[in-house]
């Protein structure tokens, strides 16, 4: 059953999704060659804690951390780790707040000081996916609508779509109904209605769309081993336009900073 947000519920998830934004900007802040993964993590669950919420990810099904950290080939859920960023690196992190009874979901594929041109145009072509599937989430039309704009995009570059992970419903639970896959057909699918959040979060891999399993249940890797880009926000179906309840503003300042 899908479930409908009323408008102050949606003024709920947009509080939590600011303090998620923001501690996505002080991840952006520390991202840097040398800095371990499980340090980036303490920053994100103190600066939550601190705002009042409360991580989403920590100890959901027995998740460890406060953020999913997947590093080059992995495309998500990996654990926060002592492994050490290296110059080059590619690092998606999700990121989820729970606030006054709701959820945000927000997730940034960074890279690691300069990374190879192949990388960097993998990097732009996610994130523009993210918002070209977010132009087509308006009342009236259909799940599949969103997942024809993502992969009809970034095939075009020869990218993989992964299939077995998808976008998601998301409020008092972090993951709803109705399921958003990132692949499809126009048309598709269940309609979308005013009220209803959703996370859309293409999950690219410059390589193969196909994927493996690690042993710690969790990491999903690539099955060729070619990086993998993640990007994710929240968004409210409205009758024109979609309402992005998430933020990359700090992490853009940040980023911009270092240009």
């Amino acid at each position: 059953m899908i479930y409908y947000k009323t408008e102050a519920e949606i003024d709920i998830i947009k509080e939590g999704a600011d303090i998620l934004g923001r501690a996505h900007g002080l991840i952006a802040k520390a991202i840097k060659p040398g800095i371990k993964t499980i340090e980036l993590d303490k920053i994100a669950f103190d600066f939550i804690t601190e705002s009042g919420g409360k991580p989403s990810f920590k100890g959901y099904n027995g998740f460890p951390g406060t953020l999913c950290i997947s590093v080059n080939d992995q495309v998500v859920h990996g654990f926060p780790s002592n492994y050490e960023l290296k110059e080059g690196d590619i690092i998606s992190v999700d990121c989820g707040v729970f606030w006054k009874g709701f959820h945000s979901d927000s997730a940034y594929t960074y890279p690691v000081g300069k990374v190879s041109e192949e990388v960097s145009s993998l990097l732009k072509a996610t994130k523009q996916s993210l918002y070209l599937g977010i132009e087509n989430a308006i009342e009236g039309n259909r799940i599949g609508d969103i997942s024809f704009a993502i992969q009809s995009y970034v095939e075009g570059f020869g990218y993989g779509v992964v299939r077995e992970l998808v976008g998601h419903g998301v409020g008092k639970k972090l993951h709803e109904k109705p399921e958003v896959p990132n692949y499809g057909k126009r048309g598709n699918g269940p309609k979308l209605v005013s009220g209803m959040v959703i996370a859309i979060e293409p999950m690219i891999n410059l390589g193969k769309k196909s994927i493996v399993q690690e042993d710690d249940g969790w990491t999903i890797r690539t099955s060729d081993r070619k990086p993998s880009a993640h990007f994710e926000h929240t968004v409210l179906i409205r009758k024109e336009k979609a309402e992005i309840l998430t933020t990359f503003k700090y992490i853009e300042e940040v980023e911009n900073s270092k240009n």
